[in-house]
C-alpha cells in the first residue's frame, strides 16, 4: 500500500497484478492534481484488504469470524467493508484468482461501492466491464490525458448528478462502448438506427455515422429484442420505431429506416419477411391502443 497524503483529493486504489504496470498507474495518479491519496494491490484479495482498512477494519477477517462491520462475500471469503473511503478503484481486468470483472461485481455488494474504472490492454472485454457498472475503460499503454478524463467523467457525475441511465419505457437503454482512437464513447442504444453484420464484429449505424464493435449480431439480437429491435436478413438488425417503409421491390422486400436524406433501404430476406410484418401490425396496434 502507498499514498501520496494530499488533503481534499480522491482517494483511490489502483490494482494490476504487473509490478511494472502498477508502478506506472500509481505515478499517472499522484501526477494527477484532483487525487490525493493513492493506494495500491497487486491482486483482489489485497485490494479488498485495503478497502476494509479504510473503514476501519484493520484486516479482512475469513468469513464467519467476528470482525468490524462488512459481511462475508461468498466469493472470495473475506469480509467485505460495507462502506469505504476510497472514491475510485482503477482496476486491471486479467488478473490470477479473482479477475477485475469478478472483484468490480463484489465491490456493487457495497452500501456505497467505489467507482470502478478499467485500465488493461485487452480491448475486447470493454462490453462486459461497462455492464457491471464501469465508470470507464482504458486501454493501456495509458496516457496521462485519457486518465485526466475518466476522472473528469467521475467528477462531473458526482457533482451534477447525471449518474441515472437514460430509460426507455421497457427499462435501461443499454450503453455500447466504442473505442475511437484511444477514446472511449459511449454509443446508448437509442442512438442505433440499425446494425449491420461484419463477420464476428457488429457495425451500429447512428445519425452521426457508424461504429464497428466487437459482437455478434446474433448476441445484439437476442439481447436487444425486447428493445424493439428485429433481425431482417442475415447482415441486418433494425429498430422498429424507426422502420417508415416496407415495400416490394423486384423479388423481395426492402425497409426504409428513418426519414430524409440519410434515411437507409436495407433487404429484408424471405425468411424473416413474416416476422418482421407481424411485429409492425403488433407495434402498430400498440401504438393506437394508446391513444
Amino acid at each position: 500500500m502507498d499514498s501520496n497524503d494530499s488533503s481534499g483529493g480522491l482517494v483511490v486504489l489502483a490494482v494490476d497484478d504487473e509490478e511494472p504496470a502498477l508502478e506506472e498507474l500509481a505515478y499517472l495518479l499522484n501526477e494527477e492534481p484532483r487525487v490525493g491519496v493513492v493506494l495500491k494491490a497487486s491482486n483482489a484479495t489485497d485490494a479488498l484488504r485495503v478497502l476494509n482498512s479504510r473503514q476501519g477494519v484493520r484486516e479482512a477477517q475469513p468469513a464467519g469470524q467476528a470482525a468490524g462491520r462488512g459481511m462475508a462475500n461468498p466469493m472470495t471469503g473475506l469480509r467485505v467493508a460495507e462502506r469505504t473511503d476510497v472514491e475510485v478503484v482503477f482496476l486491471d481486468i486479467r488478473m490470477p484468482g479473482l479477475d477485475g470483472l469478478e472483484l468490480a461485481r463484489v465491490f456493487s455488494s457495497m452500501a456505497v461501492p467505489p467507482a470502478v474504472v478499467f485500465v488493461t490492454a485487452h480491448d475486447d472485454r470493454a462490453v462486459d466491464a461497462y455492464e457491471v457498472g464501469a465508470e470507464d475503460y482504458l486501454l493501456k499503454p495509458l496516457r496521462a490525458e485519457r486518465l485526466s478524463a475518466a476522472i473528469d467523467r467521475i467528477l462531473v457525475r458526482r457533482t451534477s448528478g447525471v449518474a441515472e441511465p437514460v430509460r426507455e419505457e421497457n427499462g435501461e437503454d443499454e450503453v455500447i462502448p466504442v473505442e475511437l482512437a484511444g477514446t472511449t464513447k459511449l454509443v446508448p442504444r437509442s442512438a442505433v438506427r440499425y446494425v449491420e453484420a461484419q463477420g464476428d464484429y457488429a457495425r451500429l449505424h447512428t445519425h452521426e455515422g457508424s461504429h464497428l464493435v466487437r459482437i455478434p449480431l446474433s448476441v445484439l439480437e437476442d439481447r436487444w429484442r425486447d428493445a424493439g429491435f428485429v433481425r431482417i436478413h442475415r447482415s441486418f438488425l433494425v429498430s422498429l420505431p424507426l422502420v417508415t417503409e416496407l415495400r416490394l421491390s423486384g423479388s423481395g422486400y426492402v425497409v426504409r429506416v428513418g426519414n430524409g436524406p440519410d434515411c437507409a433501404e436495407l433487404p429484408v430476406s424471405r425468411r424473416h419477411t413474416r416476422e418482421l410484418k407481424d411485429r409492425l401490425v403488433r407495434a402498430t396496434k400498440q401504438a393506437w391502443s394508446q391513444r
